[in-house]
């Protein structure tokens, strides 16, 4: 197996060196060249020496993804980007401008197998997991693009980030690393449809991150109706997590709920829901559900989002109704992909 040089950390990238026969400092070098710099290539990297520059070519995979298209909203300057791996699948990312500084919310699997019924993402489902570098790289292509930096990372794109543990764990410490793009972890969100095992396993790690969960109904059967995952892990063992993840971690829990008219939306939802998370240290997103061709769900009225966040907040739950980005463009996870998948066919 070639090495994967932009999924090493800092000090295995200097251990790799010394196994190369390399001296250690060369892999101070690349690490900078890769994470600060952002290197598209080798040939990118002044200081680096050419024999070792082709010991490289031949033992090593350098990850840095193409950018197969780019959907630029004229609403709001949202930019959706469809990026080719080097083993020809695709993933999508996307970048949003907001007054706190550019977010970039990316991909952690190539498609999905969690089966989410308003989702595009999983329509055709999972294929693999992606590396810690492939994660990075979104985020260095794009700031390479655009030449402004990114503060801000989700991983709530395409696939389920628990499901893809280890590196979802590894892409958060490099992230994060002084010796890379040095993103505070405060500043990384990570979502997740519900893995309980992972959750409390991820919970264990005291990272600073925001653990954002998506609940998307008020109570188990409407939960197991849209999700599948809620007939693994009912929605009370998913909330019990929550608290774990916040008695360990002291970082509040953000609840995702797409808004989806006739099916989640009523008055006795915002009740029910208000039940359900009242007793936790919280925050609800709100989110008028992004409509997919394949699925008949419909987004819901402005006045019934409105309702809905007013009856929350009279229960002292704290929410916003996120703002919709790029709606102009294939604004939802997994639909660029798929229209390209559609045109190859």
């Amino acid at each position: 197996m070639p090495i994967d040089l932009k999924s090493l950390s800092y000090d295995e990238l200097q251990e790799t060196m010394k196994d190369l026969g390399e001296k250690a400092f060369r892999g101070k070098q690349l690490y900078e060249w890769m994470h600060v710099h952002l290197a598209r290539s080798y040939e990118d990297m002044t200081n680096i020496p050419k024999s070792l520059k082709e010991k490289l070519m031949q033992q090593a995979e350098y990850t840095s993804l193409t950018v197969e298209d780019c959907q630029i909203s004229a609403i709001d300057g949202t930019r959706k980007y469809l990026f080719a791996l080097a083993d020809g699948n695709m993933v999508e990312s996307v970048l949003m401008h907001y007054k706190h500084g550019n977010s970039v919310c990316i991909s952690s699997q190539v498609g999905c197998k969690m089966g989410c019924r308003f989702c595009a993402s999983t329509l055709d489902g999972w294929l693999r997991n992606l590396t810690p570098g492939e994660m990075l790289d979104q985020i260095y292509a794009i700031q390479h693009d655009t030449g402004e930096r990114v503060s801000n990372v989700v991983v709530m794109g395409t696939g389920e980030p628990m499901d893809n543990f280890d590196n979802i764990v590894k892409f958060i410490h490099m992230l994060s690393d002084e010796h890379g793009l040095n993103i505070s972890q405060r500043n990384i969100t990570v979502s997740t449809c519900g893995l309980v095992p992972r959750i409390l396993q991820l919970a264990d790690l005291n990272l600073s991150i925001t653990l954002a969960l998506s609940l998307h109904a008020s109570n188990q059967e409407k939960r197991a109706a849209l999700m599948p995952i809620a007939n693994a892990f009912e929605i009370h063992e998913v909330l019990d997590a929550c608290r774990t993840y916040f008695d360990k971690t002291g970082r509040r829990v953000s609840f995702e709920y797409s808004l989806v008219a006739g099916v989640n939306d009523s008055e006795e939802d915002a009740r029910e829901l208000s039940e359900l998370i009242g007793d936790m240290n919280c925050h609800v997103n709100l989110i008028p559900v992004n409509p997919i061709k394949e699925r008949d769900y419909v987004s819901s009225t402005h006045d019934a989002v409105l309702r809905f966040k007013n009856r929350l907040e009279k229960n002292g739950i704290n929410v916003t109704i996120r703002r919709e980005m790029g709606r102009d463009i294939d604004g939802a996870c997994g639909q660029l992909r798929r229209k390209h998948l559609e045109r190859k066919d």
